[in-house]
């Protein structure tokens, strides 16, 4: 009985251990990794990779602007916040531990700032990251933007002589070619075997792209993505569409686990599903660059899924479809073609309804041959050279037109507005009901960075 009882112990002591063990384990704090910024044309981003999660809180103060940043569960870290340096909204970063243990980093502000904050789960290359974007103050940046409304009688003036002009005419508009250069930022997009990044290449490529579409009359390009930082799939949308963008080119080098596949691809949207499983592999990949690249999609309404595909996308897949084609033929001139034809998938970036959208996989970054071609600049402008060889031989037989007014006003024939100045009482949503559109659609005519209006303010009613 004696030994019996003394193995039972020491069975109940080692369960006990183990318990203990796992318990320390799981309450372990998470260390600091890096910081990293980014800096947009439109926000800061800052970055804290953790090796675990770990919980976070976020205020401002202002005379001086800062931002607060509280950091729970975060051990003891040879990482130093503040040796991070300033960059766009970003002044500087220091850092102190609190009587309770959190990590206190406080961002100094060139000026005041909107902040919005989020966690997000390890993804492809990243771990745990806790990220702030930083906006400018909505109020500046109006301020900064909207022009004084007429009032009085200068108003009914301007009213009665829009009035008596003849009724608008239609002529041929620039050509605008959005260009889209995928992924960016935090999103380095596929990496080669010697480690060239897509992200830098396609951005490259698209420059090239964008030099030769301006340097053509009549053309102008819109460049979704300037620098090395992340936009999201929506956002690329929603900025093509706000340019009035003719035609839509998102531009990447693909990537596959097997490094002996080669060659050049252009993909358009399909509402049916993908054309190939290689098509539905990389539709994918390149739709989950949102949770690589940093977006909080949790609080997020699916407005694209509320976009029924009807006549217009439908003849906007069409187009693309034809402008595709000719960009393929260009490019198997250069380069050996992954498929004879266009194929097709379910890509986010190309849902706009009402943009012919094409996506361009220039080469295999995965590739060895192709990641140094991919590398050589003669390589890039040539590739840039047979993309737009396509895009005007497609708007060879396609023109654009436009809306001009008596006065010289113009805008797209599509996209023809009025006006409504608002009224004291007046809101998004109503003003979007009495005039059968959208909130979301109004916030992208007038570029809008949310549902706050002005009494007196002007928008353009789609």
């Amino acid at each position: 009985m004696n030994r019996l009882a003394a193995v039972r112990n020491g069975v109940g002591a080692w369960r006990v251990a183990m318990a203990m063990t796992l318990l320390c384990a799981s309450a372990q704090a998470a260390e600091l990794r890096d910081v990293r910024v980014w800096d947009g044309p439109h926000n800061t981003r800052v970055v804290f990779d953790l090796s675990d999660a770990a919980g976070h809180q976020v205020f401002t103060l202002e005379n001086p602007a800062r931002v607060v940043i509280d950091l729970a569960d975060i051990g003891s870290s040879a990482l130093d916040p503040n040796r991070v340096g300033g960059e766009g909204l970003l002044r500087g970063m220091r850092s102190a531990r609190q009587p309770d243990g959190r990590l206190r980093v406080v961002l100094d502000l060139e000026r005041s700032a909107r902040t919005s904050s989020f966690a997000l789960s390890p993804q492809a290359q990243y771990g745990h990251r806790i990220v702030v974007d930083l906006q400018p103050d909505v109020a500046d940046a109006e301020r900064e933007r909207s022009p004084t409304p007429p009032s009085g009688a200068a108003a009914s003036s301007a009213e009665e002589a829009a009035l008596q002009q003849p009724a608008a005419r239609l002529e041929q508009k620039h050509i605008i070619i959005a260009i889209d250069a995928g992924h960016g930022g935090e999103d380095p997009g596929a990496l080669g075997p010697s480690g060239l990044k897509e992200k830098d290449v396609v951005l490259s490529i698209s420059r090239r792209l964008a030099d030769l579409v301006n340097a053509e009359p009549g053309f102008k390009a819109v460049m979704i993505r300037r620098g090395d930082y992340y936009i999201g799939l929506r956002e690329r949308v929603r900025k093509a569409r706000a340019a009035q963008a003719d035609l839509f080119v998102s531009i990447h080098a693909n990537g596959f686990t097997d490094s002996r596949v080669r060659g050049s691809s252009v993909y358009t949207l399909s509402p049916n599903g993908a054309s190939s499983e290689q098509a539905r592999w990389l539709a994918k990949r390149e739709n989950e660059a949102d949770l690589v690249g940093g977006i909080e999609l949790a609080d997020k309404e699916d407005t694209l899924a509320h976009v029924l595909l009807d006549i217009s996308q439908s003849a906007a897949i069409e187009a693309s479809v034809d402008a595709g084609k000719r960009v393929l033929q260009s490019l198997g001139q250069l380069n050996k073609l992954q498929r004879g034809d266009v194929q097709r998938a379910g890509f986010m970036v190309l849902k706009a309804p009402d943009i012919p959208s094409m996506l361009v996989e220039t080469a295999f970054i995965t590739n060895p041959g192709e990641e140094r071609k991919l590398g050589s600049g003669a390589f890039q402008q040539r590739i840039a050279d047979s993309i737009f060889e396509g895009i005007h031989s497609y708007f060879e037989n396609y023109r654009p037109l436009r809306y001009v007014d008596a006065r010289g006003g113009a805008t797209t024939a599509a996209l023809a507005t009025d006006r409504h100045t608002v009224q004291r009482g007046d809101t998004l949503s109503e003003l979007a009901q009495r005039y059968r559109t959208d909130s979301q659609r109004l916030r992208q005519v007038n570029d809008l960075d949310s549902d706050m209006l002005r009494v007196g303010q002007v928008l353009q009613i789609p």
